[in-house]
């Protein structure tokens, strides 16, 4: 199964990257792919993961296949071969 992830604005220059491609055996859920990728990827971590809350929510728009994951299940949402997830940085500004 490969899953590609997009990547915006300060997640882009962390990353180095536009879009980065994931092979899983199985189906993988959204969490486990966020999970994969701040694994692989130094600083990203840092970037897209709310200390606090320990999720990328707060920080990043997040969709699959261009829905916003609030109408789908979540960070359980069930991602099949061919998925696309786009994340986009959030500014909290004051």
């Amino acid at each position: 199964m490969n899953v590609t992830i997009r990547f915006f604005g300060v997640l882009r220059n962390i990353t180095g990257k536009n879009r980065l491609t994931i092979k899983f055996k199985d189906t993988a859920l959204l969490k486990d792919i966020i999970k994969e990728i701040v694994q692989e990827i130094s600083g990203l971590k840092r970037t897209l993961i709310d200390p606090e809350l320990e999720d990328p929510r707060p920080n990043t728009l997040i969709l699959v296949n261009g829905k916003e994951i609030s109408i789908l299940d979540g960070l359980e949402t069930m991602l099949k071969d061919g998925d696309e997830i786009v994340l986009i940085p959030v500014l909290h500004t004051g």
